[in-house]
Formats: C-alpha cells, sequence, structure tokens
C-alpha cells in the first residue's frame, strides 16, 4: 500500500451542487468532468433546458455517477416516514421520479435522507421508513440501480430521523431483508453532529455502508458556519481536517473498506461560503485528502 494511490481503492468524487452552488448544472458538471482528478460525480435534480446537455457531458466523462435528491428533498420538504400517509404518498412519488431522471441520466444509484420525526413514535416512523425505501428499492431495481440513504444528524441542524448508528442500522436490517440493492451513505462531516465516533460509526453500519461522504463541521454556535453547513477543510473551529481524515481512512481500511475490488464512492461533501472561491475550495479538498493519505502511509512506513 506504501506507493499506491487512493484511487485504487475508491472512486474519488464530489457533489455537484454542493461544490458548485448556484451554478447552472451544465457548467458544474462540466468543470468536474473535465479534472481527471475524479473518479465519480454526484449530481443533484436537473433542470428541463439543462438535461439534455448533462446527460451528453456524464456520457463522454467516463464518471462513476450518482443521483442524490437531498437538495431537491430538504427545499421541498418531502418526508418519507411522515405518520400522515398521504404525505408519505407524496414523497414516494417524487422519489420515484428521481429515480426516473437518475436512470434518464446514467446514474446507478439514487439516495435520499430521512424525514421529519415526531419525538415518541420512533417505532411508528421506522416503519413509514421502510414502507417508503422498500418501494424505491423495487422501483430501481428494474433499472438495475441501487438506493441509499445518506446518515444526517437528529437534533443539531437538519434533525430528521436517520439519524444515530443504531437506529440507521436497524433501520438498513429491516430493508434489507427485502431488497439487497439498498446501502447507507457515511458522511465524516455528520459524524460530529450525531455526538458519536468516527469508529462506532463505521463499525456499527459497516454491513450497510456503500458510499463514503466526507467533509467538515463546526459544533461552535457562535460559527456562522454552524451546523451541517459543510465549510472547508481548515475552517476555524473546524472538527474534521487532515489529521481527522486521515484518522478516518486508517479506519475504513481496518474494516475493510479499502478493497480493490469493490471500489466504493468516496465524495468530497464541501460548500465554499459566498465570499469563497468554488475551485479554490475544490483544490483545498484534494490537497487535504492528498495529505491525510500520505500521513497514513508514512505511518505505514515508520512501522516497517
Amino acid at each position: 500500500m506504501t506507493r499506491e494511490s487512493l484511487h485504487q481503492y475508491f472512486h474519488i468524487g464530489t457533489l455537484q451542487w454542493m461544490s458548485y452552488p448556484g451554478m447552472a448544472a451544465v457548467d458544474a458538471v462540466r468543470k468536474i468532468a473535465a479534472d481527471d482528478y475524479f473518479d465519480a460525480v454526484e449530481i443533484s435534480p436537473v433542470s428541463e433546458a439543462e438535461r439534455e446537455e448533462v446527460k451528453k457531458l456524464l456520457e463522454q466523462s467516463h464518471l462513476a455517477v450518482s443521483y442524490g435528491a437531498h437538495f431537491a428533498q430538504l427545499q421541498a420538504g418531502w418526508n418519507p416516514n411522515s405518520l400522515a400517509e398521504e404525505e408519505r404518498q407524496y414523497a414516494q412519488q417524487q422519489l420515484l421520479r428521481c429515480i426516473d431522471e437518475a436512470a434518464w441520466l446514467g446514474a446507478g444509484t439514487m439516495s435520499f435522507l430521512a424525514g421529519k420525526w415526531e419525538p415518541g413514535k420512533q417505532k411508528e416512523h421506522l416503519r413509514q421508513l421502510v414502507k417508503t425505501t422498500v418501494e424505491l428499492c423495487r422501483y430501481a431495481e428494474q433499472r438495475k440501480m441501487n438506493i441509499e440513504l445518506e446518515v444526517f444528524d437528529y437534533d443539531v441542524d437538519k434533525c430528521v430521523f436517520i439519524g444515530p448508528a443504531s437506529l440507521a442500522a436497524e433501520f438498513a436490517t429491516a430493508v434489507r431483508t427485502d431488497c439487497q440493492n439498498f446501502g447507507l451513505i457515511v458522511d465524516l462531516s455528520h459524524i460530529p453532529l450525531t455526538h458519536e465516533s468516527m469508529e462506532h460509526v463505521v463499525h456499527v453500519l459497516r454491513p450497510y455502508i456503500t458510499h463514503f461522504h466526507i467533509g467538515n463541521a463546526v459544533l461552535d454556535r457562535e460559527s456562522p458556519a454552524y451546523g451541517d453547513q459543510h465549510p472547508r477543510f481548515g475552517y476555524p473551529a473546524g472538527r474534521n481536517d487532515e489529521t481527522e481524515l486521515a484518522a478516518f481512512l486508517r479506519i475504513l481500511r481496518a474494516e475493510g473498506f479499502m478493497d480493490k475490488r469493490r471500489l466504493l464512492p468516496l465524495s468530497f461533501e464541501v460548500k465554499p461560503r459566498v465570499e469563497e472561491s468554488p475551485d479554490i475550495i475544490i483544490c483545498n479538498c484534494k490537497r487535504t485528502l492528498n495529505a491525510a493519505w500520505r500521513r497514513l502511509v508514512g505511518n505505514d512506513l515508520e512501522a516497517l
């Protein structure tokens, strides 16, 4: 491993809507596709006017493509675990439409997040979320696609149902009983927000993880980047930087995720602040990941 590239173990990617917020999807995808550091890209719902051009760029790129419904879901408030059955069915229908768009664009996966929940009704919300997810998985299977749910915070910012690692594992176990084309996305930037350790989250969710995001988080309430804002690595009071990212990679290796036979996506989920340059923040991400990998490799050499 000492002389190998991290790209031999993961598809390194970035989230189009996060890396280039406010930019037309076609322009953002063009930038990412022209950067050979990236093996993968995650795209959000695309406007009708841009759809054909985005599809052409993705076909040319030879990138592994994932589709995230998060941005649209959060904006519209779709709740796939609502106890109001009509509201749950509406969210399910919108997510089914996202699967259609994802398949047309050539994505291999469609990801989403859980909705809001009411304390004291965990079992009921879990049952509703499983119901929705199983329907999404069955629909996606017809298109040879996978479905993924990203683990978010439950009491800091997004405040959604999934949630702590133990509950995420219970949920994933229930879905996998019926559907094998399902997995979880673990995001390094969300782990501080769930008040858990990297070791705990990765170990508990290991059987279900199919995708990783990496980024930073701030828990200082006085900071403008407090919560689930995904600031750059090196941001004041940030919880994740080169040291933490190297530790995360070490945990992924220990848990068996560095497997050349099965390269999972490892994508930057980092958002430039209004006053920051998106292109520079992308380079910040790449430098930080490269430095973390060198640190891990350097420790291996020192152990020889």
